[in-house]
């Protein structure tokens, strides 16, 4: 099955985490157990070919996907024929899909007939992308393994080897920026065969007189020379994996627009390297309550730099993320928390290397680099800063589709987000419910883990498989099966 993947604005994060981990469908249990058997590959339609332009708009793609991180990849990488096989020594816990897997082992878990009464959530190396262990990769970078925690540049490094390795570098568009993606429509009266972009309003006024088309993506690619080509293509079937971090969600109070205050760990992070914040007498105020805001503070306190950080919940809050990940994994954050708990600002003492201020929120940042911070009794403290960071949460950047994409919702009024509102999908193809021959997958779906993605790119691919067995199926039939390979 041939694809083309391009990269959305702004789109190609590689870490992204929930406050809570959803119950995964059958696929991600499944996915964990392939093992080395993902190896196996089936043979592929043509793609597109690697030196060929944009702007040819004579193609029709049966896949074009939207984003280049581990969503895509791996998307990609089922797509271009390689196929899931349950691994010899995989024991699934749940038994009696055990059995059903172990019944059809000759088949790929693409070419099984799946149930859907079942539901579980298995384990495996969270950032591993099927048919390339990550294990194996990392230890031929260095040597010393002192744990199972890696950098994130390690991961970047990580996916864009598996992507090289593969062999999948022709389904990449790389500096490629969507700006549209429209459904196309036929008026069933019109007899010049022309597919058009049909407004919503006219739409709805006569539903009934338009067929659904292909999809219309339009873009730019930036070029060597910074130049901008623009392109229009065609495609059958479009996924979203764009990710939830295109867009840092913002404090919306005064002042947050100060060149002191940033809104990413990044930026955050090369102020560090560059040693802006080196020898600062002022703390660094750090907003947010994720794990994100915990790699800001630890960032600042392995440099040295004192930190106050401010969050609305209570250090008690069940929901909080610390309280959800194992300890001996995660010692790193489990300190932080330990200092959310223990280092709590008192009117009584002065700041320390770290204070924590619970539920606390920003007030306002000042251009003379102060802010006021608000308890929830609704007292007021001011405190100068060298820099501050917020760190509340991100939103994708679905600039591409009508509405934004909220329609896409389950609340349709709502903005798009990972935990509250995530794009509405059927469980096992993870098409959208609101919208044929779209796909979503990632984040955008609330699959927060690299581990459940393969889930994901197994439902998809098994969609689109049956899909196009179905249609060879009928021009068979049509055409009496002569010339049909």
């Amino acid at each position: 099955m041939p694809v083309w993947c391009c990269r959305c604005s702004l789109a190609g994060h590689f870490r992204n985490y929930s406050d809570s981990e959803t119950e995964g469908e059958i696929f991600n249990s499944l996915v964990q157990y392939f093992g080395d058997s993902l190896g196996r590959k089936v043979k592929a339609m043509p793609l597109v070919e690697e030196t060929s332009l944009l702007e040819d708009s004579s193609v029709t793609l049966p896949m074009v996907i939207i984003g280049n991180g581990p969503s895509g990849i791996c998307l990609s990488y089922m797509l271009s024929g390689y196929r899931p096989y349950l691994s010899a020594e995989a024991i699934h816990p749940n038994t009696i899909l055990h059995s059903k897997l172990e019944e059809a082992r000759h088949l790929s878990i693409v070419d099984q007939n799946m149930e859907g009464s079942m539901l579980t959530i298995s384990f495996g190396n969270w950032m591993e992308l099927p048919g390339l262990k990550f294990k194996d990769w990392v230890s031929s970078k260095r040597r010393n393994l002192k744990g199972d925690r890696v950098m994130p540049e390690e991961i970047a490094r990580y996916y864009k080897h598996y992507v090289n390795v593969m062999g999948l570098q022709k389904n990449f568009r790389e500096n490629t920026y969507i700006t549209s993606v429209s459904r196309l429509y036929r008026d069933q009266d019109d007899n010049d065969g022309q597919d058009r972009d049909i407004s919503t309003k006219h739409l709805q006024i006569e539903k009934s007189k338009f067929i659904k088309r292909n999809w219309e993506i339009r873009g730019y690619q930036r070029v060597a020379d910074g130049s901008h080509v623009p392109f229009c293509l065609f495609a059958e079937n479009v996924a979203l994996a764009t990710g939830t971090l295109d867009s840092p969600a913002h404090l919306e109070i005064e002042g947050e627009d100060f060149p002191f205050v940033f809104h990413s760990m990044p930026e955050f992070g090369a102020a560090v390297s560059r040693g802006r914040l080196r020898g600062k007498v002022d703390p660094v105020l750090i907003v947010g309550s994720g794990l994100t805001a915990a790699d800001a503070v630890l960032c600042a306190y392995n440099n040295n730099i004192p930190v106050i950080h401010a969050f609305r919940r209570r250090v008690t809050d069940p929901s909080l993320i610390f309280k959800q990940l194992p300890q001996k994994l995660y010692p790193e954050y489990h300190k932080v928390y330990h200092m959310m708990c223990t280092q709590l600002y008192s009117a009584d003492s002065s700041l320390s290397d770290y204070t924590s201020f619970p539920e606390h929120h920003v007030l306002s940042f000042k251009s003379d680099m102060k802010c006021i911070l608000q308890s929830v009794s609704g007292l007021k403290k001011i405190f100068k800063l060298s820099a501050a960071v917020v760190l509340i949460g991100s939103h994708p950047n679905l600039s591409f589709l009508k509405e934004q994409g909220c329609y896409l919702g389950h609340n349709s009024s709502q903005p798009i987000t990972c935990k509250g509102n995530p794009v509405e999908i059927d469980a096992y193809t993870y098409e959208c419910v609101k919208e044929a021959n779209l796909f979503a997958l990632g984040p955008l779906v609330g699959d927060n883990f690299v581990r459940f993605l393969k889930g994901g790119a197994l439902g998809v691919t098994r969609c689109l498989v049956t899909r196009q067995k179905k249609k060879q199926h009928l021009f068979v039939e049509r055409g009496g099966g002569d010339g049909i390979a």
